[in-house]
């Protein structure tokens, strides 16, 4: 049985991602509410469009996302990278 799509009706652009992954990398707080990422984008974004953007940064382990608010958490210093993927699981 072949798996159905779901199609999503407001899909972003690459220049949407881009900003939203941009505003929260440069965003000073560690926690920020949907609304306030709303407010400091440089553009108005479909709130739709928003959550598939959130959901993607999310699945890409790029934000974390909890009932507080979203959180940059990816880190992109290899050195880390390495330290990490040798380092013991707990």
């Amino acid at each position: 049985m072949l798996k159905q799509v779901q199609k999503i009706k407001h899909s972003p652009t690459l220049n949407t991602v881009l900003m939203v992954e941009n505003t929260l990398k440069k965003i000073n707080e560690s926690v920020i509410s949907i609304a306030e990422l709303k407010r400091k984008l440089p553009n108005q974004v479909n709130h739709n469009t928003l959550m598939v953007i959130l959901s993607y940064l999310e699945d890409s382990n790029k934000i974390a996302v909890t009932l507080k608010g979203i959180t940059w958490v990816f880190n992109s210093n290899p050195v880390l990278r390495k330290a990490i993927s040798k380092g013991l699981e707990l």
